[in-house]
């Protein structure tokens, strides 16, 4: 089973994404900004990231660009956030993300893009 984290200080977010990704038959962690994505990536890596811009402690873009220099398997990640300006896209992509979605998020827009990231079209 494939596991993906969110990374969002929203918990209406979380639990958003998690119901859409637990009813598509992944399994699910959350982290509430880039820190714990990033402690959590340490002790067991993920198969995908879903992951907010702004967030305290440690942003999407941070999180991102850090995550890309760890000795782990790389894997996609998707930002997801409200910031619509081609800037932030550009930002996101630089940073490491492989795809960008506008919140709110349509959930057979997400699922979509997960599949195409992961690949083999399994969940």
């Amino acid at each position: 089973m494939k596991r993906i984290l969110i990374v969002d200080d929203a918990a209406t977010v979380r639990m958003f994404h998690r119901s859409i990704l637990e009813n598509a038959g992944f399994e699910v962690d959350e982290a509430i900004n880039g820190v714990e994505a990033l402690e959590k990536t340490l002790q067991n890596p993920f198969d995908l990231y879903l992951v907010d811009v702004n967030m305290p402690k440690l942003d999407g873009y941070g999180f991102l660009r850090q995550l890309r220099e760890l000795p782990v398997p790389q894997v996609p990640a998707i930002m997801i956030s409200t910031e619509a300006e081609a800037n932030d896209v550009q930002l996101a992509f630089t940073a490491g993300a492989n795809a960008y979605l506008i919140k709110p998020t349509k959930p057979d827009l997400l699922l979509q893009q997960i599949q195409l990231l992961l690949g083999d079209g399994s969940i």
